[in-house]
C-alpha cells in the first residue's frame, strides 16, 4: 500500500484522542501546555500551502508517544499539515518499514510526505537528549532474571511517565528535534 492510502486509513487527531484509555490525561496536558515559540513562527509559516501531510504510527500505552505526538501535532497546526494516526499493531505491515535499528517497533513513528504522497521525512521514537535519558533510567533495573525486575520496571516506567509530562526541557528537546528533521528544508 502506498503512504497516501495508509494516510486515508487513519484516524483524526480527535478520534484518536477521544479513543485512548491510557495516556490521555496526559497528552491532552501536554498538548494545552506546548506553545510554538513565537521566534519559530516563520518557520511554520514557510512550510503552509506545501501540501504536506503526516502520518503518526502510534499506541496510547506508550509514553513517548504521549509527550512526542501532543508537540508534534502543535507543529502540524502551525504548519497547516493534516495529520492521521495508525495504531502501530494493527498496522505492522507499515510499521514494519519504520523499524528502530532494523528491528524494533518502537513508536511513535511520524511519516512527513508530500502532496504526491511520497515520503519526505520521518522521525521518532525519541530526540537524542531524551534517549539518554532513558538508556540511562534502564541501567539502574536488575537483571531481566531477577526477582524483582518486574516490580522495579514498573516503577521506573512510572518515574518516566511523570518526567515527560512535567520536565519542560523534554518537551524542548523533542520539539527541536522534530523541528530540525521535518522543517529545516
Amino acid at each position: 500500500m502506498r503512504l497516501e492510502e495508509w494516510f486515508n486509513n487513519g484516524m483524526t487527531a480527535q478520534t484518536y484522542v477521544d479513543q485512548m484509555q491510557t495516556h490521555q490525561e496526559n497528552f491532552i496536558y501536554i498538548y494545552e501546555n506546548f506553545g510554538i515559540p513565537v521566534e519559530d513562527e516563520p518557520t511554520f509559516t514557510r512550510s503552509r500551502m506545501n501540501g504536506l501531510r503526516a502520518i503518526v504510527l502510534t499506541e496510547d500505552w506508550c509514553g513517548d508517544a504521549m509527550m512526542n505526538v501532543p508537540i508534534f501535532l502543535r507543529m502540524a497546526e502551525a504548519a497547516q499539515i493534516p495529520v492521521h494516526f495508525l495504531l502501530r499493531d494493527e498496522n505492522l505491515d507499515l510499521m514494519d518499514n519504520y523499524l528502530t535499528d532494523g528491528r524494533a517497533r518502537s513508536i511513535p513513528k511520524i511519516i512527513l510526505m508530500d502532496k504526491n504522497g511520497e515520503e519526505v521525512a520521518n522521525w521518532g521514537p525519541r530526540a537524542p537528549e531524551v534517549q539518554q535519558f532513558i538508556d540511562t533510567a534502564r541501567q539502574g533495573l536488575p537483571d531481566k532474571e531477577a526477582e524483582d525486575f518486574n516490580e522495579k520496571q514498573k516503577e521506573m516506567l512510572t518515574f518516566i511517565t511523570k518526567a515527560y509530562r512535567d520536565h519542560h526541557d523534554f518537551w524542548n528537546y523533542v520539539y527541536e528535534d522534530l523541528k530540525k528533521t521535518f522543517f529545516s528544508y
